[in-house]
């Protein structure tokens, strides 16, 4: 997403201003939806908190059964939703039918390990309060509110509203204003699950309605996009101190070792890097190959290339480009890379056409090209040889973002994955851990912070509540007015037990 946040415009006893959406690959209108403002977005928020008090009463089996009946209804209704976003995102129906397949797994875990990960467990209070029963719990926020991207319409936003509804909260969410169809029929399918109760709001509208929502009674604010708008969410939230989680751009490699199947590598290379037309958050834009496999391999990756072609038809292997603007970025990356001496291999500058982007392959690219520094959000690859793992772990450090990446290789794969600052990263495969609803799913750096996904996506949504209570009466009482200096040396001679032995000092190293 890189709609840009705004301040609101007035409003006024004007009928309300409409905006369309279009197919991509066509030009066709798709949908008309009107631009809300921040009258609209605050009653739809007002009506979100209204409905906390019935969604948290629920409790956890409560809200698992609304939960895993809307996902029922998705899953009855995937061609439907796969439909939606193929003509308003431009991605094949069977990428859009894999894309709703994934969110409604991740509906179905939210919904069933939410009781587990956020009810009320004991702790262990120590042997200094071990008078106190302590326990701690997860309790909902409130209302939350969702600004969804348009290159993943369904699963992306899925990650924070399923996990936040099962937490407790409502939501209100604000799809792009590429892809407002979908997320007109996410809130729709939901809202007829729980009988019209606003526990799931829709807004739609640009820049505008998206700053409105920041500005707005929520609790906390769920933002996917690039980079520069989530700067502009953050500073929107600061206004109320509203607390943010980040889902932000990447600029992510996959690592080739020497031992890796090539075969295998340049399969999920070319997936990562072409599969929704490069736009992909966590996709692959860089490709560091050990230099003794660097020719067989490009000589494998380009074997499978061949033929590979976007368009709308059953042909073709990806879509357009949905945001036209996104179009000169490519072009300017990819001219780039060529006038620093990168050479093309497969497409080229003049692969960005009026709506699609022919695969584009790079080699041998200087590192401060844009290809390398810059998303670039398009079908192309960066393949750069290396003379070994360490140099291909710190060229894939040196860059401000942090998201994902990949490894391919045996002996040393795992070791080379945990060198990877980033917060995913995926060993001979590529994007698996994101159809891991166990695991968390964000990043570092640039690439934003904060957790969607897994027990981490649902604590996300939630604040911790401690609680103690007292079982019996504790041997020695410090916390009154009368304590003495008899009961404080009894603390003292108990702490000195406790802690105060010498240890064992460690091995100088």
């Amino acid at each position: 997403m890189t709609a840009t946040i705004e301040p609101d415009v007035a409003s006024s006893d004007e009928p309300q201003p409409t905006f369309d959406s279009f197919n991509p690959a066509t030009g066709d209108v798709v949908g008309t939806h009107p631009i809300d403002g921040r009258e609209q977005v605050e009653a739809a928020v007002a009506a979100a908190r209204e409905a906390t008090g019935w969604w948290q009463g629920l409790g956890f089996e409560g809200r698992k059964e609304y939960l895993l009946q809307w996902r029922s209804v998705l899953t009855r209704r995937l061609h439907q939703v796969a439909d939606q976003v193929h003509r308003e995102g431009g991605k094949p129906h069977g990428d859009a039918l894999l894309e709703a397949g994934l969110a409604i797994d991740h509906i179905a875990w939210a919904a069933k390990h939410a009781p587990k990960v956020l009810g009320r467990k004991k702790v262990a209070s120590g042997l200094l309060m071990t008078n106190q029963a302590a326990s701690v719990e997860y309790q909902p926020l409130g209302v939350v509110g969702v600004i969804g991207p348009w290159n993943y319409p369904v699963f992306t936003p899925i990650g924070s509203i399923a996990y936040a509804l099962a937490a407790g909260n409502t939501v209100v969410f604000k799809p792009s204003e590429y892809t407002p169809g979908v997320g007109r029929l996410l809130v729709d399918t939901f809202t007829e699950v729980v009988h019209g109760r606003p526990v799931l709001n829709l807004v739609t509208g640009l820049g505008e309605t998206g700053s409105a929502l920041c500005t707005a009674d929520v609790d906390k604010i769920a933002f996917t996009g690039s980079s520069a708008t989530g700067k502009k969410v953050m500073a929107a939230c600061a206004e109320n101190l509203t607390p943010v989680v980040i889902e932000a751009g990447g600029k992510d490699s996959m690592i080739i070792d020497e031992d890796a199947d090539l075969a295998s590598a340049a399969e999920a290379a070319l997936w990562g890097g072409l599969s929704n037309a490069g736009q992909t958050c966590i996709g692959t834009e860089r490709v560091y190959v050990h230099e003794r496999v660097f020719d067989p391999f490009m000589a494998e990756l380009l074997r499978q290339a061949e033929g590979l072609r976007p368009g709308y038809d059953d042909g073709g292997v990806y879509g357009p480009s949905t945001m036209p603007k996104q179009l000169d970025v490519i072009r300017s990356h990819i001219e780039d890379a060529i006038a620093r001496g990168g050479r093309p291999v497969l497409g080229g500058a003049d692969a960005v056409g009026e709506r699609f982007v022919q695969p584009t392959i790079l080699t041998h690219v200087p590192e401060d090209s844009l290809a390398v520094t810059e998303e670039t959000f398009g079908p192309t690859l960066v393949v750069n040889p290396v003379k070994d793992m360490d140099e291909a772990v710190e060229l894939t450090n040196a860059t401000k973002y942090g998201l994902a990446g990949a490894v391919f290789g045996k002996k040393h794969a795992m070791d080379i994955a945990s060198r990877i600052r980033s917060g995913m990263t995926s060993v001979n495969s590529v994007i698996a851990f994101a159809a891991v609803p166990g695991l968390p799913f964000g990043g570092v750096g640039d690439s934003g912070f904060g957790r969607i996904h897994g027990p981490d996506g649902l604590r996300e949504f939630t604040y911790p509540k401690a609680i103690t209570r007292q079982r019996m009466k504790p041997v020695i009482m410090l916390q009154s007015m009368a304590r003495d200096e008899k009961t404080e040396s009894r603390f003292a001679q108990l702490l000195t037990v406790l802690h105060g032995g010498t240890g064992t000092l460690p091995k100088r190293r």
